[in-house]
């Protein structure tokens, strides 16, 4: 019965009551390699990982037979980003139930965390065989294909997903993650809205806030080529006048195609990321926006006038718009 109740308080989100229930149950029953894998879970779901982990190999050198056990190690050491160890944990875990789709769910997943994108496809493929309909096996292939840069694949698994469970909060998350990933920031930010209003536990604010750290690393990445590459051309009119130019030009495409990007994104998502920008953390990200968007400014001001001046200041600010400390999106994490 406490273990019951565990996994009940586990699938409402309530981990510290589901984690009392199981301890409860292991003062009973010291040692029971289940109960110490529901444990890892339990622990894992609360992102407790290096504790879940503990719990995992406590599984297995109680019960070494218990794929379950192994399963949850490798899920632990994928976000631990110990790659080699997962992908051994999630092959042990298929090896012993063969027949779980579950098991080759994680071995996908172990495969992809280690960028091994065929052996993940082919695992996910395996899973998916066992039920063409199931969900959680289809969304699994989903994002093996996304994070192996094949999109058009990602969404077609997706789709199948949401034929299956038009609600399925994970199915939609990936959706609008494909979308933005396209840069389809309208369809994204619908996608998103609808979510966080279907599920306000599962979607943070962040999130809704995603153009506007991605526009600040894609501003980032793109200031940290074009200015090297500026100074570069410099240096080399020394000895070849002609690169000069070269370097004014490089300047005036760089910052014409970094403001367009902004626009692209930052147009589309309207004000709602503007209203969640308090969910991150505010003054990094202003200062981040101000220092890049200057240096956006003065990169071009150079390539019109063709004065050091500007490029100077705006590597300055480039570094400090890099120690400002916003790196990534909030979108991606998820």
């Amino acid at each position: 019965m406490t273990e019951a109740r565990a996994r009940i308080f586990a699938g409402l989100g309530r981990f510290d009551q589901a984690e009392t229930e199981v301890r409860r149950a292991l003062l009973d029953r010291p040692g029971d390699p289940e109960l110490l894998t529901l444990l890892a879970s339990v622990l894992r779901l609360a992102g407790r990982h290096d504790d879940a982990l503990a719990a995992a190999d406590a599984a297995i050198a109680a019960g070494p037979a218990g794929a379950g056990a192994h399963a949850e190690r490798a899920e632990n050491l994928i976000v631990l980003t110990r790659t080699e160890e997962a992908v051994a944990a999630a092959s042990e875990a298929a090896r012993l139930r063969p027949g779980e789709p579950e098991m080759h769910r994680v071995l996908a997943r172990a495969h992809a965390a280690a960028r091994d994108f065929a052996r993940a496809r082919l695992a996910a493929r395996t899973a998916v065989a066992f039920d063409p309909r199931s969900v959680p096996s289809l969304l699994t292939l989903a994002e093996v294909e996304r994070v192996a840069g094949r999109r058009r694949a990602a969404t077609r698994a997706t789709r199948a997903a949401l034929a299956e469970d038009p609600e399925s909060p994970a199915g939609r998350w990936l959706i609008a993650l494909l979308d933005a990933e396209r840069l389809h920031v309208g369809a994204a930010m619908r996608g998103l809205r609808e979510l966080a209003a279907d599920h306000p536990a599962r979607l943070g604010g962040e999130a809704l806030a995603w153009p506007i750290v991605g526009v600040l690393a894609g501003l980032r990445r793109g200031v940290a080529a074009g200015i090297p590459l500026v100074l570069a051309m410099l240096l080399a009119a020394v000895r070849w006048p002609l690169a000069e130019l070269l370097a004014r030009g490089i300047a005036l495409v760089a910052g014409v195609v970094m403001v367009a990007f902004a626009a692209r994104v930052l147009l589309p998502a309207g004000r709602l990321p503007w209203r969640c920008l308090r969910f991150l953390p505010r003054r990094a990200v202003i200062i981040g926006l101000v220092t890049v968007g200057l240096s956006v400014t003065l990169l071009l001001a150079y390539a019109v006038s063709a004065q050091w001046q500007p490029l100077a200041a705006a590597a300055v600010l480039w570094l400090v718009s890099v120690a400002s400390g916003v790196r990534g999106t909030s979108l991606s994490a998820r």
